[in-house]
């Protein structure tokens, strides 16, 4: 049965990114065969979070490890075990925290609108800094003892002007509060999974249904086994700040799987792949009128992996990048790319299967044939 056919819901190539407007990523057989495995029986979740918790933890070399709904739920609950520990009486204040320990800094530079979910749980948003970067100095200056713990959104390509991981972690260590580093689209590289906290980052949060391939509503904490401890005091089944944000057994079992099978997987193969998908990009457009095809290296997310880019010259190829995109999301089935500074777009492997680069280059090539026969053109 095709649900989505059914439903009169168009299907789309996600040549784009891991969106969560897409539906982040496709899960392996090995995943949905779990999570179906998981829903034909009744077991107490609390048991659950812990035993697939320790599994991951010890696969991924931390002390301990929580599934949340998703990263994003994954920053309330962080926020809240850095306020309330295992304190009951603070517990069921959350989110009005005034007159608590409530303050958590961030870089201007590294804000992300994410960040609401902090703001959801009580915190109260102290920024250093501007967009440029922040100094040491404007850390410790931010520091006061109503700090509750700093929040670092860890991206490659705005960590240049922050402040060095490093030196955020040893501050907040001479401070005694806990360093939290959003990381949620930060895989690949599979090493990120302990990096961090071996660094000495206190937690660390990834999202499920990103690079791991795991159900799209799950995100993964890792960390200190006493914060892990206090936001599962804080999350569902108990019926404060986290029970809107509830983890079923399926999307448990299915992270745990989605774990295993990440760290299994061949990355070095799984890289030359995504290598040959750009590559046949390349070739298909290097002699195209009006296009202008090249490697760009890394992607979106600042991970470590490669995307064509191709750059149009709408006098010569016949039409703008804009129109383009939309005739691709037109089509059936619809494709969606990144749009590349004003007159590019990327074609991103990571979320493509195995000859979906060859349908995107066939429709691309078929939309910009009509374009130069077109009259007018470039439209």
């Amino acid at each position: 049965m095709d649900i989505y056919a059914e439903l009169g819901v168009q299907k789309v190539i996600n040549g784009n990114a891991t969106l969560t407007m897409l539906g982040g990523s496709l899960m392996p057989p090995v995943v949905l065969q779990a999570m179906q495995a998981a829903a034909q029986h009744f077991v107490n979740i609390d048991e659950l979070q812990e035993k697939a918790g320790q599994k991951i933890a010890e696969w991924t070399h931390n002390e301990a490890a929580y599934v949340s709904c998703g990263a994003a739920a994954g920053l309330v609950l962080s926020t809240a075990a850095c306020i309330t520990g295992l304190d009951e009486n603070l517990r069921a204040r959350l989110p009005f925290t005034e007159g608590l320990k409530n303050e958590v800094v961030v870089h201007r530079r590294g804000r992300v609108g994410y960040d609401f979910a902090i703001r959801q749980a009580g915190g109260r948003l102290v920024e250093i800094g501007d967009d440029h970067g922040a100094t040491l100095a404007d850390l410790e200056a931010a520091i006061n003892p109503r700090t509750a713990a700093i929040f670092v959104f860890y991206k490659n390509l705005l960590m240049e002007g922050q402040i060095p991981l490093e030196d955020q972690i040893a501050a907040a260590h001479r401070h005694g509060i806990p360093l939290v580093v959003d990381a949620a689209a930060q895989l690949p590289p599979v090493e990120n999974l302990w990096n961090f906290t071996h660094m000495g980052a206190d937690l660390v949060l990834f999202s499920g249904g990103k690079g791991l391939c795991g159900p799209q509503s799950s995100g993964l904490i890792l960390g200190r086994r006493d914060l892990i401890a206090a936001c599962a005091f804080n999350a569902c089944p108990r019926p404060f700040i986290g029970r809107p944000m509830k983890a079923g057994k399926e999307e448990i079992v299915g992270l745990m799987t989605a774990v295993r099978w990440y760290l299994d997987l061949d990355h070095p193969a799984l890289m030359q792949a995504y290598e040959a998908q750009v590559k046949t990009i390349l070739q298909a457009f290097a002699s195209t009128p009006g296009v202008q095809a090249q490697r760009s290296f890394p992607n979106e997310a600042g991970q470590p992996l490669p995307r064509a880019e191709l750059r149009l010259d709408p006098a010569k190829a016949g039409i703008t990048r804009d129109a383009l995109l939309a005739r691709l999301l037109a089509g059936d089935p619809a494709i969606s790319l990144a749009p590349a500074g004003a007159d590019g777009v990327y074609i991103n492997p990571q979320t493509l299967q195995p000859g979906e680069e060859q349908v995107i280059i066939d429709r691309i090539i078929g939309i910009l044939a009509a374009a130069r026969h077109a009259p007018g053109g470039a439209g």
